[in-house]
């Protein structure tokens, strides 16, 4: 048997993938277009092992995915492949329709097609498991209840207002063709190989090279933070036992400010890199710092940008048994020490279109 992973380069697909082969040997056919965030060094482990099968393409290639769902006969697919960063979302929405509203689409017609053409007992046991995010919810205010699986879609951004599309339609091609489908809402994901524009890589790697660390409006946006090898877990307990037209919520009880995530990634590395001994100046001023919140710099807010996501995980919890097993002291603890641990591939990471990217929005003092 073997399982089709779309967008497994990226940083929740590259974790998923790997930990997969680490707890399976089911093979892994891993579809993935490699653009900016799409990095085959996420993978580096896996040269050499048949069990990973490394295919470049794209969602919207109808006639790709039809060739590799008859070459390798998967048993499901696992669509993580999308464009997922709100400020690119804001700057360039068409990428994101394209990718998470026409890639789903073709994606879907291409797996229903195949699904369809399988004998009734593969055609049982096949699943489509659609990872989406809990931004599709909208926003909350400070004495919300969390994101339940019931609440109503109100996206804010043109990322989450694709991502809201996809799931649409999802949900539609089980109810209307049976397609046996599970859709799965993340709350904020952190960890090894996340690429350099999300916040807290962004401000690892910011810090420990004395650039400012900008934080939207007063910092006190609130997000639920989950590690990213708990969310792989989570999506291997949906896959085995969820069932089809379910949707699961998954969070990590972990509510923080933007600032207090800053903060604590600030303190961390104070203990782990002490910005004296690596000698780290502010690029502002050319002049060493003791203590890396002296880069804290807040920066005007965004446009649309929601002011608190939470996740109600108890479903899963109670139906499928899963729970985080990381805190966000141990898992943020991980995380900064995987960064320091990693300076090539932070190197490779930020070079080229994002570097370019980064500059043409943010200015050269964030590049």
């Amino acid at each position: 048997m073997t399982i089709l992973v779309t967008g497994g380069a990226g940083f929740i697909g590259a974790n998923f993938v790997l930990d997969w082969l680490q707890h399976h040997d089911e093979p892994v056919v891993n579809l993935d277009k490699l653009t900016y965030a799409g990095n085959l060094d996420n993978l580096a482990s896996l040269q050499g092992d048949a069990r990973h099968v490394f295919v470049r393409g794209d969602i919207g290639d109808r006639a790709l995915l039809e060739r590799l769902l008859q070459q390798h006969r998967p048993r499901a697919v696992l669509n993580f492949a999308a464009e997922s960063h709100v400020d690119r979302s804001i700057h360039g929405p068409e990428d994101f329709i394209q990718t998470n509203v026409v890639g789903t689409f073709r994606l879907l017609e291409a797996v229903r097609g195949y699904w369809s053409g399988l004998p009734q007992e593969e055609r049982a046991a096949f699943r489509f498991l659609h990872v989406s995010t809990d931004e599709v919810y909208g926003t909350l205010e400070p004495d919300d209840a969390p994101f339940a699986e019931t609440h109503r879609y109100e996206p804010n951004s043109p990322y989450s207002a694709s991502k809201a599309a996809s799931d649409h339609l999802v949900r539609a091609w089980h109810h209307t063709y049976g397609l046996p489908a599970l859709t799965t809402h993340c709350s904020n994901n952190y960890g090894p190989y996340h690429f350099p524009e999300k916040l807290i890589p962004l401000m690892i790697v910011h810090a420990l090279a004395g650039r400012p660390l900008p934080i939207y409006g007063d910092g006190r946006q609130v997000r639920d933070w989950l590690y990213v090898r708990d969310h792989c877990a989570a999506i291997r307990r949906v896959l085995e036992a969820g069932q089809p037209g379910q949707t699961y919520n998954i969070g990590g009880r972990n509510e923080k400010t933007n600032l207090e995530v800053v903060q604590t990634i600030c303190a961390l590395l104070d203990e782990l890199a002490p910005a004296p001994q690596r000698g780290v100046r502010d690029t502002r001023s050319g002049q060493p710092i003791a203590r890396y919140a002296e880069l804290i710099t807040h920066v005007p807010d965004r446009p649309g940008h929601d002011r608190r996501y939470a996740i109600d995980a108890r479903k899963i919890e109670r139906e499928l048994g899963w729970r985080p097993s990381e805190t966000f002291d141990s898992g943020i603890r991980k995380t900064v020490q995987w960064y320091l641990d990693h300076p090539d591939w932070v190197a490779r990471a930020q070079s080229g279109a994002y570097r370019d990217w980064l500059t043409r929005h943010y200015g050269a003092a964030l590049a």
